[in-house]
C-alpha cells in the first residue's frame, strides 16, 4: 500500500493542486489528509473543492472546527462561514476527527493532533514528561494493533517512532508537514510494505523536489 500524505493545507489551493497532480502521477493507492483545510491565503472552496474531486480523505482539523464554531476568527487570514459555499461548508460538517485503516502490518490512524485530540501537539525533539504527559499518544502506545499514527497540527514534517517495550512493535507516527507559504511546505510519499516516506517541497513557484527520505 502506497499511500499520498497531505498536512495541514491552511487553503493553499494552488499548492495542493500541484501536490494532487504529483500523487496522481506517483499513482498512490489512497491519498490521506490531516485537515485544517481553511484559514490561510488561498482559496478554501477550491481547496476544498479540489481535495473532493481527488476522492481525498481528510479528517477535520481544529481550524475547521473553530470555522464551525465561529470561534478565534481574529486569526491571521482566518475565514468566516461566510466566506464558503454551502458546499464547502456541508464537506466540513462531514470530516471526522480520525480514520482507521487496516494495514499488512497493522492498523493506520489517521488525525490531526493526537487520536481524538486536535490540538495535542507531538514534536520531532519532544522528550520525557511532554511525551508521557500525552494521554492520546499513550492509548494508542497500548493499543498493540495500531502501527502508523499519521498526524499534522505542528507543520513540522516528522516520522519517529515511539518504542512500546519488549518484543513489540514500536508505534509509528508520521506529520507529513504543512501546504502554508513560509513553513517549508512539503508532502509524503508513504510505502508501508517498504517501510519508507518520501518527503517532496515545495518551492513558491510551485516547483517539486524530493526532500527527504525515512526508512524504518
Amino acid at each position: 500500500m502506497r499511500l499520498g500524505l497531505i498536512g495541514d493545507v491552511h487553503a493553499e489551493d494552488q499548492k495542493l493542486r500541484v501536490v494532487l497532480d504529483v500523487l496522481r502521477a506517483e499513482a498512490v493507492d489512497r491519498t490521506l489528509c490531516v485537515g485544517d483545510l481553511v484559514d490561510g491565503p488561498g482559496d478554501p472552496n477550491r481547496a476544498i473543492a479540489l481535495l473532493g474531486e481527488a476522492g481525498v480523505e481528510c479528517v477535520r482539523g481544529n481550524h475547521d472546527r473553530w470555522l464551525l464554531e465561529g470561534s478565534m476568527r481574529d486569526l491571521p487570514d482566518a475565514h468566516h462561514a461566510r466566506d464558503l459555499t454551502p458546499d464547502s461548508i456541508a464537506s466540513l460538517k462531514a470530516l471526522p476527527l480520525t480514520r482507521a485503516y487496516d494495514a499488512p502490518v497493522g492498523k493506520l490512524v489517521l488525525c490531526h493532533g493526537v487520536g481524538e485530540n486536535d490540538m495535542q501537539e507531538l514534536k520531532p525533539d519532544e522528550r520525557g514528561y511532554g511525551i508521557s504527559s500525552k494521554k492520546e499518544l499513550l492509548a494508542l502506545l497500548f493499543d498493540v494493533n495500531v502501527a502508523w499514527m499519521v498526524g499534522g497540527h505542528t507543520h513540522r514534517s516528522m516520522v519517529r517512532p515511539f518504542p512500546r517495550g519488549g518484543d513489540k512493535a514500536p508505534l509509528v507516527v508520521v506529520n507529513p508537514g504543512t501546504l502554508l507559504t513560509g513553513h517549508d511546505p512539503c508532502f509524503a510519499v508513504m510505502d508501508i510494505a517498504r517501510r519508507r516516506v518520501d518527503f517532496y517541497d515545495i518551492s513558491d513557484d510551485l516547483r517539486v523536489t524530493p526532500g527527504s527520505r525515512a526508512v524504518l
